[in-house]
């Protein structure tokens, strides 16, 4: 099923701006609220969501060498003594019905675990949703510019004995190179770690459950699963641990200069508030209120 295009999102946007102008007239009550933030923060989705589809056509993209950069990953991890992609993906072969398993997690829980964990957020730990949306912005921004760089993934070198693991069960999701739902050359960094480790470090860090640590299986099957399908290189997945960091403090260092902005806008000198409830609402859903 193709990806929605920038401008369905861009309608979708359009859309939940209206609806955040309907709940907003309406009469204040609990549900009102919690509906206008709940439209408030899909109309910033779904305009985040169009402009990565727009950037993806910037022509900054270096396609020349991909298969090169990528031998060139493998020796590298080689002499780091990482293991192997290929042990994994041999454990998959031999099993075939982890390998039908490893490549429907592929295909199938990329998208859907990250709306159920954003919806979680919401609902229950809406105090750290914007922390956490935020952090997924700006950790998609950094892998979409890094993968304007083409970087070829194992699959695409068979003469070191890996193959394309969902194809073999006819579930891949790309067509020949070029089509499908993503670009085949752009393995680094790999957006389903990114996503994955937004999805489970999110739930440790905001949840109080003692169950919250068994979030992280599904960054470290997501790891497994995209190096044995033969989509990822283990440094694919590895960088995104920096990259996360770096999102997190842009958020946070982020949130400090632009809180006082808003307090600013807020309140005058005379104590009348300047802006009303727009500018206070800027302000929960930049500092990470938007209780209801």
């Amino acid at each position: 099923m193709p990806w929605p295009t920038w401008q369905q999102s861009a309608v979708a946007a359009a859309v939940f701006a209206l609806l955040i102008v309907g709940f907003r007239r309406a009469r204040p009550n609990r549900f009102t609220t919690t509906l206008a933030l709940a439209a408030t923060e899909m109309m910033i989705i779904s305009v985040l969501y169009s402009i990565w589809r727009m950037a993806r056509k910037l022509p900054l993209v270096q396609a020349d060498g991909a298969i090169d950069r990528g031998r060139s990953i493998a020796e590298w991890q080689d002499r780091f003594f990482l293991p192997s992609e290929l042990k994994v993906q041999e454990v998959l072969v031999d099993n075939d019905w982890l390998g039908r398993l490893a490549s429907l997690y592929y295909i199938g829980l990329h998208v859907p675990a990250l709306w159920v964990f954003l919806v979680w957020l919401f609902l229950r730990q809406r105090h750290a949703f914007p922390r956490w949306r935020n952090a997924l912005a700006i950790l998609t921004a950094f892998c979409l510019f890094i993968r304007f760089v083409r970087v070829a993934p194992p699959r695409f070198l068979p003469e070191l004995g890996f193959i394309d693991l969902p194809a073999v069960y006819d579930l891949s999701p790309y067509g020949v190179v070029g089509t499908g739902v993503s670009q085949q050359f752009a393995a680094m960094p790999s957006i389903h770690v990114a996503w994955a480790a937004i999805v489970s470090i999110g739930v440790v860090a905001s949840s109080t459950s003692r169950w919250r640590w068994l979030a992280l299986l599904h960054l470290i099957i997501t790891m497994v699963v995209v190096a044995g399908t033969g989509h990822h290189w283990w440094a694919d997945g590895l960088i995104i641990a920096p990259l996360l960091v770096a999102a997190l403090a842009i958020d946070h260092y982020g949130r400090r200069v632009i809180t006082p902005l808003t307090n600013r806008y807020s309140v005058t000198p005379g104590g009348q508030t300047r802006g009303g409830n727009q500018s206070r609402q800027i302000g929960r859903i930049v500092r990470g209120g938007g209780r209801s």
